[in-house]
């Protein structure tokens, strides 16, 4: 199963993102990891410590790698399907049984640019969405740069975090059409920091017509996790719990049976 989670910066979707990845590895799931959010902060949330990632790059900023494997010539032509079904092998880091790869940002001014570094993260994220046989849990910024037409017929479901308030609603709803004009179909919503029954009602009002997997609540101890440098995942068994129920309503839905 191929599951992509976007949301406005700072609705908690990297920390849902972790803890899906961690669940499922926990219930014997092959499963790959991808931090394709510039504000990359999903290593933290599977639980990989600082001095682990000492020396690991953004797969964009491997400057020798992009060149070789797009063919770059000194007038800057470069391949548009570069090799790169040995990459999440060769370059992920593994913790808790779960494969990491950052994808990173690509330094460029203006929008929709296409170069060597887009080339590559494109087909990367094109080959382990449609041709690898494995969990793959996406983390993505909330413009979906790095997803083509092309890749998303690989994607089973696609999650929109949101909270309870009104800028997050709206970007909720942009990525949601940033997402069918990829061509995704199944769209879902998941709440998070949700204090009370108003809370709910408010989210679901403002995604009416986007199915909802369920609210997260807020957690002190994500902020706490976040403080002592590990994942709330191994702080609060109630973060376990919420993921789990939130993949039972995923798993209903894809009519996928779970281990």
């Amino acid at each position: 199963m191929k599951i992509a989670i976007a949301g406005k910066g700072g609705v908690g979707k990297t920390t849902i993102a972790g803890g899906l990845a961690r669940f499922l590895a926990e219930k014997g799931y092959k499963v790959l990891a991808i931090d394709a959010d510039p504000d990359a902060n999903l290593a933290s949330a599977l639980g990989f410590k600082e001095e682990e990632l000492k020396g690991v790059k953004p797969l964009c900023q491997m400057k020798e790698l992009v060149k070789e494997r797009t063919e770059v010539t000194p007038d800057g032509v470069f391949n548009l399907n570069p090799k790169v079904d040995d990459i999440p092998d060769a370059f992920a880091k593994t913790k808790y049984g779960i494969k990491l790869l950052i994808l990173g940002t690509i330094q460029k001014a203006g929008s929709g640019c296409f170069c060597p570094e887009n080339a590559l993260l494109k087909a990367l994220l094109h080959h382990i969405l449609v041709k690898r046989d494995e969990f793959v849990i996406v983390d993505m910024e909330a413009g979906l740069e790095h997803l083509s037409r092309g890749s998303t017929k690989g994607v089973d479901a696609f999650l929109v975090v949101v909270e309870p308030g009104q800028r997050s609603i709206c970007t909720a709803w942009q990525i949601k059409d940033l997402a069918e004009q990829l061509g995704v179909k199944r769209i879902f919503g998941v709440g998070n920091k949700v204090n009370s029954e108003e809370d709910k009602r408010f989210i679901e009002e403002g995604m009416k017509g986007i199915p909802i997997l369920g609210h997260f609540p807020y957690l002190s101890s994500i902020q706490e996790a976040d403080k002592r440098g590990i994942s709330p995942y191994d702080l609060d068994p109630k973060m376990r719990e919420e993921i789990e129920k939130i993949f039972q309503n995923l798993a209903q839905n894809l009519n996928f049976a779970p281990k």
